[in-house]
């Protein structure tokens, strides 16, 4: 089959078209021929050396793909070969096939294509499991996200405002804001002029966020404990401005908040089948009546996914970059 694979780590250009040999489903797998596949930026990190995949996980990158179910391994209850779905993987998505187990496996939604499918898994596992089944978002609270217009934050933003709570997102761009407002937030912070901290404050009469969601780690640590508001919950779940920082506990102690840094790719997979569980449950009915759905920015040939990280990179789209596999 046809897959990216990395002979060495680096920019871009590193990302390698070839002929590998096709994967086979172990016991409680499936195989899948993908159809699309969901680029994240913990693909970039993987491309530049700083982000193995799991032990005993596929080398290739790809954390989520869809497409149809072409082959069973033994003790696969509830799936047929034919069957249209999306998945929710450790690694191995950029290829013509795949291997996944059958718990983070989902039946594509009927309101959404199946090439948008892809767009899912990971954004709405991670979504899911991070501000609602660990941080415990109320309705009538306030969430804060920062990236809002990523993949991820177009999510957030999507279900918080289902839940009833009140949405503020970070963003670089007034068109960004512009389409963070669109999918339901209230508050809009461009944080290359404003202060996030005061924004927040102001729009919640000095409380502040009950819960963060943050892709930055280290350079927003202290903001973010500033910005939590009393039993608030910060959720770190990206490093993208750096790994240490400084926090002031007696500050955090004062709010009698928590700081949680969480990850879904490296869990066990029963730990990912729980939470691919609670999707199905509370969030699948909700993409199959059109109330939230895949914000999707652009798509890309499968041979044509340097391209796709660079945008990735690059930082100017609003949702989800995917690759068109067949």
């Amino acid at each position: 089959m046809k897959a990216i694979t990395l002979p060495e780590h680096g920019g871009p250009e590193a990302l390698t078209l070839a002929d590998v040999e096709s994967p086979a489903p172990g016991p409680g797998e499936l195989l899948i021929d993908v159809l699309t596949a969901g680029v994240n930026r913990a693909d970039v990190v993987q491309r530049m050396g700083h982000y193995p995949p799991p032990e005993g996980e596929s080398e290739l990158p790809g954390l989520e793909v869809s497409g149809v179910v072409a082959g069973l391994g033994e003790d696969v209850e509830g799936w047929q070969v034919g069957d249209e779905v999306c998945a929710l993987l450790a690694g191995g998505g950029y290829a013509e096939q795949v291997v996944a187990p059958a718990g983070q496996v989902l039946p594509v939604p009927g309101a959404v294509d199946l090439r948008d499918a892809a767009a899912l898994p990971e954004v709405v596992c991670t979504v899911w499991s991070n501000v609602f089944l660990t941080a415990n978002l109320q309705p009538d609270e306030t969430l804060l996200v920062h990236g809002g217009a990523s993949g991820i934050g177009t999510m957030a933003v999507q279900l918080a405002r289902e839940v009833g709570a009140h949405v503020a997102v970070t963003a670089s761009t007034p068109e960004k804001l512009r389409a963070c407002e669109e999918l339901g937030a209230g508050t809009l912070i461009n944080y290359r002029e404003q202060d996030f901290v005061e924004e927040i404050r102001g729009a919640t009469g000095g409380r502040g966020a009950d819960v963060i969601l943050d892709v930055v780690g280290a350079k927003y640590l202290d903001r973010n404990v500033r910005a939590l508001a009393t039993n608030g919950r910060l959720v770190v779940i990206g490093l993208q401005g750096g790994r240490t920082g400084e926090l002031d506990l007696g500050r955090l102690l004062a709010k009698r908040g928590a700081v949680i840094a969480t990850s879904l790719r490296a869990r066990p997979r029963a730990e990912k089948a729980t939470i691919v569980a609670a999707v199905r449950e509370h969030v699948w009915p909700l993409l199959a009546e059109g109330r939230v759905g895949p914000v999707v920015h652009s798509r890309f040939p499968l041979a044509e996914v340097a391209e796709a990280h660079r945008l990735m990179e690059a930082g100017g789209h609003v949702g989800k970059i995917l690759l068109d596999v067949r």
